[in-house]
């Protein structure tokens, strides 16, 4: 799933910002941005049941060669 984040500004100037694509606490981070280019600070907050799920990291594995000094 792609990272986005939805934001609506309504007309009496509150801002509404939804993290998705983002699992587990990182989603935060993303929140923190938009206050520090928005000069503003978040009220109120709901998490999704994205924050409460672990993102999983795939690592490949990759044959190393030993190299012996002198050969």
């Amino acid at each position: 799933m792609t990272k986005r984040i939805k934001v609506q500004i309504f007309e009496d100037g509150t801002v509404q910002a939804e993290v998705a694509g983002v699992k587990g606490k990182k989603c935060t981070n993303y929140i923190k941005i938009l206050e520090d280019i928005l000069a503003a600070e978040t009220v109120d907050s709901d998490y999704t049941k994205e924050y409460y799920e672990t993102e999983k990291v795939i690592l490949d594995e990759v044959d190393h060669q030993e190299l012996k000094v002198g050969e």
